[in-house]
């Protein structure tokens, strides 16, 4: 059918598990931050805005970590269903890698958890500030053993082959491989810029209903901050990212440039746009720029860029696909950036809540940074073919031994249960979003406790059925 393969819909399952995945731990990483960023303002100042957006965000964070859980338990089974080759080749490395994860970050993270969510009228102050910390570093620790695990594939070392197998000789090496700070460093701040938005749209969203408030007005005003500062950092981390790719994994960078081969000694020129045919081994349509490849790649106007050609045809990556993948995540990056510069121009003119140009565009970038992780893991990951483990196991002998049937099945069920259940959860997390936070302005609000009336601590239980009317003036709006 379309002219897969079993190993095509091997490679389509895993891609569209960790689609869905990776959206959430993302989101948790950012949010954990966020609420222990919330909690110490508010022990600071003892302004109860931060405390009310505490309470908010929390519930939607539980609800988050609660599908990132689940949908990344289902990727750890396939490493055995679906890839028993390739645990079989590199499982001394990477089963070590994510049992470290269990052991440190999830069991941190689970440990403080319940504290953090159920504990705010049974636990001190300190205590329960010191247990959100804790879920925070919990959310980093994962970030580390995972993008340790996965980095070691890019860029492996650290090991030697016996009978067939990765033996460790050096775990240090295999941990801190060549590529992992870089990569840590993009996706953390990543998942930093991308809740930051997360959160910015949903202030728009209210302020462009007419609800305008302290806790709308300061989640917009923090979530603004974080892109205005972190967004360009994130910018000069992707640089040096690719500079070590360029390194290590030339011909990734090859395909992301769509570039094919070099003339002469000419600098390489920058491909703005076009259309990679890898079966012509050109790209048509080019718009390039003389010498900006070399010049952002390599950091020179004479040094040339490692072309597409200078590889076997069945070592280079899918051009294409991540040619596109990658300006798509640049590109919205960019957009971050000008939103970011554009709020502070709007709060030096003291017209940052009240801009609907503004607030429009802040509304719709809310899911920008969730798009980009996306599509700068499809590039990281493409980029890598053929390869599972570079340069040592090809993607072809990773894969378990099963028919195009066995695998066409499962596709269909993973899809059908996906969309169904976690469809479900984002909708409700949506709804929870719409519902915004809960103050009461020029009144001291009830933290509850035994007998008093509070916002429920269950996560469930938090959204009403007052959500109906959210948004009809707003969607008639748009």
């Amino acid at each position: 059918m379309f002219g897969l393969e079993a190993l095509d819909l091997a490679r389509i399952q895993f891609a569209f598990t960790i689609s869905f995945h990776i959206l959430f731990p993302a989101i948790t990483i950012g949010l954990a931050s966020y609420l222990a960023v919330l909690e110490g303002l508010w022990l600071k100042t003892g302004n109860d805005t931060y405390r009310d957006l505490y309470h908010f965000w929390s519930k939607i964070f539980a609800v988050n970590f609660g599908m990132g859980v689940v949908s990344g338990l289902v990727m750890a089974y396939q490493f055995g269903t679906n890839w028993s080759r390739f645990s079989d080749f590199a499982g001394s490395v990477t089963g070590p890698l994510l049992t470290y994860e269990v052991l440190t970050a999830f069991f941190l993270e689970a440990g403080f958890l319940g504290v953090m969510l159920f504990g705010w009228n049974k636990v001190g102050r300190k205590l329960h500030f010191f247990s959100t910390v804790m879920v925070a570093i919990g959310t980093l620790i994962s970030t580390f053993w995972i993008l340790a695990s996965n980095s070691w594939m890019q860029t492996p070392q650290g090991f030697e082959i016996v009978n067939g197998q990765v033996i460790p000789t050096d775990w240090l090496a295999i941990i801190f491989n060549p590529s992992f700070p870089y990569r840590l460093m993009h996706m953390a701040t990543a998942a930093f810029v991308a809740t930051a938005f997360f959160v910015g749209s949903s202030a728009a969203w209210h302020l462009l209903r007419g609800k305008d408030n302290p806790a709308i007005r300061t989640m917009l005003s923090m979530a603004m901050w974080m892109a205005l500062i972190v967004a360009p950092i994130q910018a000069v981390i992707g640089d040096f990212h690719g500079l070590n790719t360029l390194k290590h994994q030339p011909a990734k960078i090859a395909a992301i440039e769509g570039h094919w081969e070099n003339h002469g000694d000419e600098a390489t020129p920058l491909i703005l746009f076009g259309w990679p045919d890898m079966k012509e081994e050109r790209t048509k349509y080019a718009v390039e720029i003389p010498y900006l490849g070399s010049l952002i790649l390599t950091h020179s106007l004479d040094k040339q860029v490692p072309a597409l050609k200078e590889f076997p045809p069945e070592d280079r990556p899918n051009s294409t696909i991540v040619f596109w993948s990658f300006r798509i995540m640049v590109g919205l990056g960019f957009l971050m950036i000008f939103t970011g510069l554009w709020s502070l121009w709007l709060r030096k003119r003291d017209t940052l809540y009240t801009s609907r140009p503004f607030l429009y565009l802040a509304l719709w970038m809310g899911p920008s940074g969730l798009i980009a992780i996306l599509a700068g893991w499809f590039t990281t990951e493409i980029g890598r073919q053929p390869w599972v483990v570079y340069g040592l196991m090809r993607t072809a002998d990773a894969s378990s031994n099963h028919s195009f049937m066995q695998m066409s099945i499962t596709l269909i069920m993973f899809v059908v249960v996906y969309f169904a259940l976690f469809g479900a959860g984002l909708g409700y997390m949506m709804r929870l979003v719409r519902k915004g936070p809960k103050t009461d302005e020029g009144k001291e609000t009830n933290d509850g406790g035994p007998g008093q009336k509070r916002t429920p601590a269950r996560p469930l239980s938090a959204a009403d059925d007052d959500g109906a009317e959210h948004d009809r003036s707003l969607t008639k709006e748009i």
